[in-house]
């Protein structure tokens, strides 16, 4: 990386030692346009949410949500973000699902500095030659469509009405259909935050959804969640 040479990303740095996580923020700085930083899992997929970083350092044992779980969460809908995985311990189960988690280097703490931008360097190459997007339409039965981009459910190409939740749980459950996606993700996806009051909240939505798809689209997984069948 080239000190003279801010790079045009956002990026977000994970891990639970309050010393070791400033250290590497102030050091990110000089690099990238902004730099976020979490000490668990739960605060980062919030910033994640909120700032859209293209970039995140996420080490492995960190509380409320560990990096592996949180990335799996981040990758049901989306495949753009790089991720560097940072861990004190060289792991096989670990690596294995590293490599379903398509992360771009996976780095044992402590990690030098040389290492880290070696691993930064990989990273930008990515974003500067390749661009992951996903489709822009799904065709449903009855004439029925699903506009990613517009995040619009058409029938006969005309907008059906949609309630701000009801678009959000739409835009959740097609990122990734036939996934089945816990009540309390599409909880914490729409409300932010969570309480079991929310639950029959959630199944109010889902109800009205319903007459608004074709029939079975939504399914519900008994004591689970939902899933999208397209």
């Amino acid at each position: 990386m080239d000190e003279n040479l801010k790079n045009p990303y956002d990026i977000l740095f994970i891990d639970d030692e309050e010393a070791l996580r400033s250290n590497y923020v102030q050091y990110l700085k000089r690099y990238f346009r902004n730099v976020y930083e979490a000490g668990d899992g739960e605060t980062a997929y919030k910033i994640y949410q909120e700032k859209r970083p293209q970039i995140m350092l996420v080490d492995i044992n960190i509380p409320r949500l560990n990096g592996i779980d949180l990335m799996k969460k981040i990758r049901k809908t989306d495949h753009s973000v790089k991720a560097i995985m940072l861990t004190a311990h060289s792991n096989n189960s670990y690596l294995l699902q590293a490599i379903e988690l398509k992360l771009t280097k996976y780095l044992l703490k402590p990690i030098s500095r040389k290492e880290l931008n070696s691993g930064l360097d990989l990273v930008l190459q990515e974003l500067s030659q390749f661009d992951i997007s996903p489709k822009k339409i799904v065709v449903l039965k009855e004439n029925f469509i699903w506009n990613y981009d517009m995040q619009e459910l058409l029938h006969f190409n005309n907008s059906v009405l949609l309630t701000n939740k009801e678009r959000k749980i739409l835009v959740l459950l097609f990122s990734a259909p036939k996934s089945i996606f816990s009540y309390d993700e599409i909880i914490l996806d729409v409300w932010y935050d969570y309480d079991e009051d929310k639950i029959n909240a959630l199944k109010t939505i889902i109800k009205n959804l319903r007459k608004k798809l074709p029939k079975d689209t939504i399914k519900n997984i008994f004591g689970i969640g939902y899933k999208i069948e397209i």
